[in-house]
């Protein structure tokens, strides 16, 4: 069984849509290194423009994505278009039930496991 995470990106000024094909390229890049189950991924955005992304890792696999060299330059790219934003902090939050829009692109594409590949 893995691990539930969500996350929360504020895009910095003037770069909404590069955060967005970030997001696009997240899990299919920890699905192809084997760290994410299969589950389907989901990203939303608020209604101040905050994206929020919902995937699961396999057990054990976040600390192994901590020492991938690609999956560090991912999130150096994150960090570079975006500020982190704990859940709390979402005005979603304040909601019994928390409502977000769906991003309008596919997040799952197919990408070949390693065994795949």
């Amino acid at each position: 069984m893995g691990v539930m995470v969500i996350v929360a990106y504020r895009p910095k000024p003037g770069c909404a849509e590069e955060l967005e094909a970030l997001v696009r390229e997240h899990v299919p890049c920890l699905r192809t290194l084997g760290l994410v189950t299969d589950r389907p991924a989901q990203a939303m955005r608020g209604l101040d423009g905050i994206i929020v992304e919902v995937f699961e890792w396999k057990d054990g696999a976040i600390e192994e994505a901590h020492t991938s060299a690609r999956v560090v330059d991912l999130w150096e790219r994150f960090a570079a278009v975006c500020e982190y934003v704990p859940l709390r902090e979402l005005p979603e939050a304040e909601k019994m039930f928390a409502e977000f829009r769906s991003l309008e692109f596919p997040l799952e594409t197919h990408v070949p496991t390693p065994l795949q590949a």
